[in-house]
Protein backbone atom coordinates (compact mmCIF):
# COMPACT_ATOMS: atom_id res chain seq x y z
CA UNK A 1 0.00 0.00 0.00
CA UNK A 2 2.65 2.31 1.18
CA UNK A 3 4.14 1.80 -2.41
CA UNK A 4 0.97 2.59 -4.27
CA UNK A 5 0.98 5.84 -2.61
CA UNK A 6 4.56 6.74 -3.34
CA UNK A 7 3.86 5.86 -6.82
CA UNK A 8 3.22 8.31 -9.92
CA UNK A 9 -0.13 7.14 -10.52
CA UNK A 10 -1.07 8.13 -7.05
CA UNK A 11 0.90 11.59 -6.42
CA UNK A 12 0.02 13.03 -10.06
CA UNK A 13 -3.69 13.12 -9.72
CA UNK A 14 -3.28 13.78 -5.98
CA UNK A 15 -1.47 16.60 -6.15
CA UNK A 16 -3.42 17.83 -9.75
CA UNK A 17 -6.66 17.67 -7.80
CA UNK A 18 -5.15 19.57 -4.27
CA UNK A 19 -3.61 22.13 -6.89
CA UNK A 20 -6.81 22.52 -8.69
CA UNK A 21 -9.16 22.95 -5.55
CA UNK A 22 -6.69 25.49 -3.93
CA UNK A 23 -6.76 27.53 -7.06
CA UNK A 24 -10.65 27.21 -6.68
CA UNK A 25 -10.69 28.59 -3.29
CA UNK A 26 -8.21 31.28 -3.97
CA UNK A 27 -10.27 32.36 -7.11
CA UNK A 28 -13.74 32.55 -4.62
CA UNK A 29 -12.16 34.13 -1.48
CA UNK A 30 -10.82 37.11 -3.65
CA UNK A 31 -13.99 37.06 -5.47
CA UNK A 32 -15.78 37.38 -2.16
CA UNK A 33 -13.38 40.19 -1.01
CA UNK A 34 -13.84 41.74 -4.17
CA UNK A 35 -17.54 42.04 -3.99
CA UNK A 36 -17.48 43.05 -0.20
CA UNK A 37 -14.91 45.63 -0.46
CA UNK A 38 -17.07 46.82 -3.57
CA UNK A 39 -13.40 46.73 -5.70
CA UNK A 40 -16.09 45.24 -9.01
CA UNK A 41 -18.36 48.73 -8.58
CA UNK A 42 -18.83 50.45 -11.98
CA UNK A 43 -17.66 53.93 -11.80
CA UNK A 44 -20.56 54.78 -14.27
CA UNK A 45 -20.50 57.55 -16.87
CA UNK A 46 -23.10 60.31 -17.42
CA UNK A 47 -24.52 60.28 -20.93
CA UNK A 48 -23.25 63.13 -23.35
CA UNK A 49 -26.92 64.05 -23.86
CA UNK A 50 -28.02 64.79 -19.94
CA UNK A 51 -27.77 68.90 -20.26
CA UNK A 52 -30.48 68.19 -23.26
CA UNK A 53 -32.34 65.36 -21.02
CA UNK A 54 -32.59 67.81 -18.35
CA UNK A 55 -33.52 70.61 -20.69
CA UNK A 56 -36.40 68.90 -21.94
CA UNK A 57 -37.41 67.79 -18.41
CA UNK A 58 -37.35 71.49 -17.40
CA UNK A 59 -39.28 72.64 -20.46
CA UNK A 60 -42.01 70.51 -19.72
CA UNK A 61 -41.99 70.31 -15.49
CA UNK A 62 -44.91 71.04 -13.61
CA UNK A 63 -45.30 74.31 -14.83
CA UNK A 64 -45.72 73.84 -18.33
CA UNK A 65 -49.54 74.83 -19.00
CA UNK A 66 -50.98 75.81 -22.68
CA UNK A 67 -54.61 77.77 -22.74
CA UNK A 68 -57.45 76.01 -25.23
CA UNK A 69 -55.80 78.80 -28.10
CA UNK A 70 -52.02 77.45 -27.39
CA UNK A 71 -53.35 73.96 -27.42
CA UNK A 72 -54.50 74.54 -31.09
CA UNK A 73 -51.22 76.15 -31.88
CA UNK A 74 -48.76 73.23 -30.22
CA UNK A 75 -50.93 71.20 -32.07
CA UNK A 76 -50.25 72.39 -35.57
CA UNK A 77 -46.85 72.84 -34.75
CA UNK A 78 -46.62 69.15 -34.19
CA UNK A 79 -48.53 68.36 -37.09
CA UNK A 80 -45.43 70.14 -39.25
CA UNK A 81 -42.89 68.74 -37.29
CA UNK A 82 -44.63 65.35 -37.66
CA UNK A 83 -44.76 66.16 -41.55
CA UNK A 84 -41.05 67.16 -41.61
CA UNK A 85 -39.79 64.06 -39.92
CA UNK A 86 -42.02 62.08 -42.36
CA UNK A 87 -39.05 63.11 -45.26
CA UNK A 88 -36.30 61.67 -42.89
CA UNK A 89 -38.06 59.12 -41.15
CA UNK A 90 -41.58 57.86 -42.29
CA UNK A 91 -41.39 54.89 -39.59
CA UNK A 92 -41.03 56.90 -36.64
CA UNK A 93 -42.87 59.90 -37.90
CA UNK A 94 -45.92 56.95 -38.28
CA UNK A 95 -45.55 56.10 -34.60
CA UNK A 96 -46.02 59.13 -33.40
CA UNK A 97 -49.07 60.39 -36.00
CA UNK A 98 -50.52 57.22 -34.50
CA UNK A 99 -50.13 58.26 -31.10
CA UNK A 100 -51.49 62.03 -31.57
CA UNK A 101 -54.77 60.53 -33.40
CA UNK A 102 -55.39 57.57 -30.27
CA UNK A 103 -55.66 60.77 -28.04
CA UNK A 104 -52.24 61.35 -26.53
CA UNK A 105 -51.62 64.69 -24.89
CA UNK A 106 -49.66 67.30 -26.42
CA UNK A 107 -47.27 67.38 -23.73
CA UNK A 108 -46.59 63.53 -24.85
CA UNK A 109 -46.63 64.33 -28.60
CA UNK A 110 -44.11 67.20 -28.29
CA UNK A 111 -42.00 65.18 -25.92
CA UNK A 112 -41.83 62.36 -28.46
CA UNK A 113 -40.64 64.96 -31.35
CA UNK A 114 -38.06 66.13 -28.83
CA UNK A 115 -36.66 62.88 -27.99
CA UNK A 116 -36.29 62.51 -32.41
CA UNK A 117 -34.74 66.16 -32.33
CA UNK A 118 -32.23 65.16 -29.80
CA UNK A 119 -31.24 61.64 -31.75
CA UNK A 120 -30.81 63.71 -34.61
CA UNK A 121 -29.09 66.70 -32.95
CA UNK A 122 -26.08 66.28 -35.47
CA UNK A 123 -28.02 65.54 -38.65
CA UNK A 124 -27.32 68.86 -40.17
CA UNK A 125 -29.99 68.06 -43.49
CA UNK A 126 -32.62 67.49 -41.01
CA UNK A 127 -31.66 70.54 -38.33
CA UNK A 128 -31.46 72.95 -40.85
CA UNK A 129 -35.29 72.36 -41.86
CA UNK A 130 -36.11 72.38 -38.30
CA UNK A 131 -34.80 75.65 -38.07
CA UNK A 132 -36.33 76.64 -40.60
CA UNK A 133 -39.93 75.49 -39.44
CA UNK A 134 -39.19 77.35 -35.97
CA UNK A 135 -38.11 80.48 -37.50
CA UNK A 136 -41.73 80.54 -39.63
CA UNK A 137 -43.30 79.45 -36.31
CA UNK A 138 -41.34 82.53 -34.78
CA UNK A 139 -42.25 85.22 -37.29
CA UNK A 140 -45.92 84.28 -36.78
CA UNK A 141 -46.37 84.51 -33.11
CA UNK A 142 -49.83 86.27 -33.62
CA UNK A 143 -52.26 83.87 -31.76
CA UNK A 144 -56.36 85.21 -31.30
CA UNK A 145 -58.46 83.24 -29.52
CA UNK A 146 -61.11 84.34 -31.82
CA UNK A 147 -63.08 83.11 -34.90
CA UNK A 148 -61.61 83.84 -38.35
CA UNK A 149 -65.92 84.10 -39.03
CA UNK A 150 -66.25 87.65 -37.37
CA UNK A 151 -69.96 87.30 -36.75
CA UNK A 152 -69.35 84.23 -34.96
CA UNK A 153 -67.29 86.15 -31.96
CA UNK A 154 -70.59 88.03 -30.87
CA UNK A 155 -72.15 87.89 -27.75
CA UNK A 156 -75.26 86.55 -29.55
CA UNK A 157 -73.59 83.80 -31.40
CA UNK A 158 -72.91 81.99 -27.93
CA UNK A 159 -76.39 82.72 -27.13
CA UNK A 160 -77.80 81.38 -30.37
CA UNK A 161 -75.70 78.37 -29.70
CA UNK A 162 -77.29 77.79 -26.50
CA UNK A 163 -80.82 77.62 -27.88
CA UNK A 164 -80.42 75.40 -30.57
CA UNK A 165 -78.65 72.57 -28.43
CA UNK A 166 -81.86 72.65 -26.62
CA UNK A 167 -83.33 71.95 -30.25
CA UNK A 168 -81.01 69.02 -31.15
CA UNK A 169 -84.04 66.05 -30.35
CA UNK A 170 -86.27 67.74 -32.52
CA UNK A 171 -83.53 68.55 -35.24
CA UNK A 172 -82.58 64.97 -35.40
CA UNK A 173 -86.19 64.14 -35.80
CA UNK A 174 -86.56 66.14 -38.36
CA UNK A 175 -83.19 64.58 -40.29
CA UNK A 176 -84.04 61.31 -39.54
CA UNK A 177 -87.78 61.63 -41.07
CA UNK A 178 -86.48 62.83 -44.23
CA UNK A 179 -82.78 61.76 -44.53
CA UNK A 180 -81.27 65.34 -44.36
CA UNK A 181 -78.27 65.89 -42.73
CA UNK A 182 -79.17 67.83 -39.77
CA UNK A 183 -75.88 69.89 -40.10
CA UNK A 184 -77.20 71.17 -43.41
CA UNK A 185 -80.82 71.81 -41.48
CA UNK A 186 -78.51 73.94 -39.09
CA UNK A 187 -77.28 76.13 -41.43
CA UNK A 188 -80.57 77.04 -43.07
CA UNK A 189 -81.63 77.71 -39.27
CA UNK A 190 -78.50 80.29 -39.00
CA UNK A 191 -79.37 82.60 -41.53
CA UNK A 192 -82.53 83.06 -40.52
CA UNK A 193 -82.22 83.75 -37.02
CA UNK A 194 -78.92 85.42 -37.20
CA UNK A 195 -80.97 88.77 -38.40
CA UNK A 196 -81.72 89.27 -35.14
CA UNK A 197 -78.12 89.08 -34.01
CA UNK A 198 -77.96 92.51 -32.70
CA UNK A 199 -78.06 93.04 -29.14
CA UNK A 200 -79.91 96.87 -29.43
CA UNK A 201 -83.04 94.86 -30.89
CA UNK A 202 -85.85 94.63 -28.64
CA UNK A 203 -86.84 90.83 -29.03
CA UNK A 204 -83.28 90.12 -28.48
CA UNK A 205 -82.92 92.39 -25.23
CA UNK A 206 -85.97 90.65 -23.87
CA UNK A 207 -86.19 87.30 -25.46
CA UNK A 208 -83.36 85.84 -27.19
CA UNK A 209 -80.56 86.83 -25.11
CA UNK A 210 -82.01 86.20 -21.42
CA UNK A 211 -83.97 83.41 -22.26
CA UNK A 212 -81.38 81.75 -24.59
CA UNK A 213 -84.16 81.05 -27.32
CA UNK A 214 -84.90 80.61 -30.76
CA UNK A 215 -86.93 83.98 -32.11
CA UNK A 216 -89.94 82.24 -33.90
CA UNK A 217 -91.82 84.31 -36.79
CA UNK A 218 -95.56 85.02 -37.13
CA UNK A 219 -95.84 87.61 -39.84
CA UNK A 220 -94.75 87.39 -43.25
CA UNK A 221 -92.40 84.41 -42.39
CA UNK A 222 -93.11 81.67 -40.28
CA UNK A 223 -91.69 79.29 -36.94
CA UNK A 224 -87.50 79.54 -36.47
CA UNK A 225 -86.66 78.78 -40.04
CA UNK A 226 -88.83 81.71 -41.60
CA UNK A 227 -90.94 79.30 -43.85
CA UNK A 228 -93.17 81.65 -45.92
CA UNK A 229 -97.31 80.39 -46.47
CA UNK A 230 -96.48 80.01 -49.85
CA UNK A 231 -93.58 78.14 -49.78
CA UNK A 232 -94.90 75.68 -47.06
CA UNK A 233 -97.76 75.46 -49.49
CA UNK A 234 -95.94 74.37 -52.27
CA UNK A 235 -93.79 71.80 -50.65
CA UNK A 236 -96.44 70.08 -49.18
CA UNK A 237 -98.29 70.04 -53.10
CA UNK A 238 -94.91 69.36 -54.24
CA UNK A 239 -94.79 65.59 -51.57
CA UNK A 240 -97.85 64.65 -53.17
CA UNK A 241 -97.69 64.98 -57.30
CA UNK A 242 -95.57 62.38 -58.88
CA UNK A 243 -95.43 64.54 -61.99
CA UNK A 244 -93.35 66.95 -60.55
CA UNK A 245 -89.78 67.93 -60.32
CA UNK A 246 -89.55 68.26 -56.96
CA UNK A 247 -91.76 64.84 -55.85
CA UNK A 248 -89.46 62.66 -53.64
CA UNK A 249 -91.61 59.56 -53.71
CA UNK A 250 -94.76 57.64 -52.63
CA UNK A 251 -92.87 56.96 -48.95
CA UNK A 252 -93.36 61.11 -48.42
CA UNK A 253 -96.01 61.81 -49.39
CA UNK A 254 -98.49 61.51 -45.82
CA UNK A 255 -95.37 62.89 -44.19
CA UNK A 256 -97.21 66.78 -43.46
CA UNK A 257 -100.71 65.48 -43.63
CA UNK A 258 -103.10 67.70 -42.06
CA UNK A 259 -106.23 66.85 -39.30
CA UNK A 260 -108.50 69.07 -40.90
CA UNK A 261 -109.82 68.99 -43.96
CA UNK A 262 -111.46 72.17 -45.34
CA UNK A 263 -109.26 75.12 -46.47
CA UNK A 264 -109.65 77.71 -43.88
CA UNK A 265 -108.58 75.09 -41.37
CA UNK A 266 -105.84 73.42 -43.00
CA UNK A 267 -104.37 76.91 -43.02
CA UNK A 268 -105.16 77.60 -39.21
CA UNK A 269 -103.68 74.57 -38.75
CA UNK A 270 -100.38 74.91 -40.96
CA UNK A 271 -99.71 78.43 -39.15
CA UNK A 272 -100.00 77.27 -35.74
CA UNK A 273 -97.65 74.05 -36.06
CA UNK A 274 -95.09 76.67 -38.09
CA UNK A 275 -95.19 79.05 -35.01
CA UNK A 276 -95.43 76.90 -31.96
CA UNK A 277 -93.06 78.16 -29.91
CA UNK A 278 -92.74 75.31 -27.18
CA UNK A 279 -91.95 72.91 -30.06
CA UNK A 280 -90.13 73.79 -33.13
CA UNK A 281 -90.40 70.34 -34.83
CA UNK A 282 -92.44 71.21 -37.90
CA UNK A 283 -90.22 74.68 -38.81
CA UNK A 284 -86.97 72.23 -39.04
CA UNK A 285 -89.46 69.28 -41.35
CA UNK A 286 -90.47 71.89 -43.86
CA UNK A 287 -86.85 73.33 -43.76
CA UNK A 288 -85.19 69.43 -44.31
CA UNK A 289 -87.81 68.55 -46.93
CA UNK A 290 -87.55 71.90 -49.29
CA UNK A 291 -83.70 70.94 -48.97
CA UNK A 292 -84.52 67.42 -50.25
CA UNK A 293 -86.82 68.44 -53.09
CA UNK A 294 -84.38 71.37 -54.56
CA UNK A 295 -81.47 68.61 -54.42
CA UNK A 296 -83.49 66.13 -56.28
CA UNK A 297 -84.86 69.06 -59.10
CA UNK A 298 -81.44 69.69 -59.61
CA UNK A 299 -80.06 66.11 -59.82
CA UNK A 300 -82.83 65.12 -62.30
CA UNK A 301 -81.51 67.98 -64.33
CA UNK A 302 -78.12 66.59 -64.53
CA UNK A 303 -76.90 68.95 -61.98
CA UNK A 304 -75.89 67.81 -58.19
CA UNK A 305 -76.10 70.25 -55.47
CA UNK A 306 -75.78 67.56 -52.41
CA UNK A 307 -72.32 69.05 -51.62
CA UNK A 308 -72.72 72.67 -52.25
CA UNK A 309 -74.47 73.89 -48.78
CA UNK A 310 -73.59 77.67 -50.05
CA UNK A 311 -76.12 76.58 -52.69
CA UNK A 312 -78.58 74.63 -50.69
CA UNK A 313 -78.95 77.39 -48.11
CA UNK A 314 -79.02 80.13 -51.05
CA UNK A 315 -81.95 78.50 -52.63
CA UNK A 316 -83.77 77.72 -49.26
CA UNK A 317 -83.35 81.71 -48.70
CA UNK A 318 -84.92 82.36 -52.40
CA UNK A 319 -87.57 79.83 -52.72
CA UNK A 320 -88.66 77.80 -55.18
CA UNK A 321 -89.16 80.25 -57.85
CA UNK A 322 -85.15 80.57 -58.13
CA UNK A 323 -84.39 77.40 -57.96
CA UNK A 324 -83.53 76.49 -61.66
CA UNK A 325 -80.96 73.83 -62.24
CA UNK A 326 -77.79 74.97 -64.17
CA UNK A 327 -73.58 74.35 -64.37
CA UNK A 328 -72.72 77.33 -62.29
CA UNK A 329 -74.91 78.29 -59.51
CA UNK A 330 -74.20 81.33 -57.85
CA UNK A 331 -74.43 81.76 -54.04
CA UNK A 332 -76.10 84.75 -52.31
CA UNK A 333 -79.73 85.75 -51.14
CA UNK A 334 -80.69 87.92 -48.74
CA UNK A 335 -78.09 90.86 -47.89
CA UNK A 336 -77.69 90.22 -43.54
CA UNK A 337 -75.86 93.08 -41.81
CA UNK A 338 -74.52 91.65 -38.91
CA UNK A 339 -73.37 94.59 -36.19
CA UNK A 340 -73.81 96.56 -39.30
CA UNK A 341 -71.18 94.28 -41.55
CA UNK A 342 -73.59 92.56 -44.57
CA UNK A 343 -73.42 89.00 -44.94
CA UNK A 344 -75.08 86.95 -48.20
CA UNK A 345 -77.37 83.95 -46.74
CA UNK A 346 -75.71 81.29 -48.51
CA UNK A 347 -72.21 82.69 -47.28
CA UNK A 348 -73.50 82.63 -43.71
CA UNK A 349 -74.93 79.21 -44.54
CA UNK A 350 -71.47 77.91 -45.87
CA UNK A 351 -69.23 79.29 -43.35
CA UNK A 352 -71.34 77.88 -40.33
CA UNK A 353 -71.35 74.31 -42.02
CA UNK A 354 -67.38 74.44 -42.47
CA UNK A 355 -66.63 76.36 -39.35
CA UNK A 356 -67.00 73.42 -36.84
CA UNK A 357 -68.62 75.21 -34.66
CA UNK A 358 -71.78 72.59 -32.71
CA UNK A 359 -69.63 69.80 -34.50
CA UNK A 360 -70.19 67.61 -31.65
CA UNK A 361 -73.84 68.50 -31.70
CA UNK A 362 -74.79 68.24 -35.46
CA UNK A 363 -71.35 66.49 -37.17
CA UNK A 364 -71.10 65.31 -40.93
CA UNK A 365 -72.54 62.12 -42.09
CA UNK A 366 -71.14 59.93 -45.05
CA UNK A 367 -73.95 61.26 -47.51
CA UNK A 368 -75.58 64.87 -47.18
CA UNK A 369 -78.82 62.96 -48.23
CA UNK A 370 -80.10 59.57 -47.68
CA UNK A 371 -76.71 58.97 -45.41
CA UNK A 372 -75.84 55.85 -43.84
CA UNK A 373 -73.88 55.84 -40.72
CA UNK A 374 -71.38 53.15 -39.53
Amino acid sequence: MKRFFKSRWFKIPFFTLTFVFAAIGFFLTVSYLAITMRWTDEAGQVDVNNRYFQEIHDKYNQDFKIDSVKVVKQQYEALNRIILLNEFYPKNAQFILAAMQKGGSEVEILRMLDAVDLQLKNDQDYQAEVRKLRKKVAQNKRVSGLSVFDWMNISEWQDFKAAVAKDKHLIDSAANQTGVEARLIVACLVGEQIRLFNSNREIYKTYIGPLKVLSVESHFSFGVTGIKELTAMNIEKNLKDPACEFYLGKQYETLLDFKATDTAAIRVERIDRLVDYRNHYYSYLYAAIFLKQVKVQWEKAGYPIDKRPEILTTLFNVGFPQSKPKAKPRVGGSTILIHEKPYSFGAIGYQFYYSGELYDLFPFEQQKFDWKRD
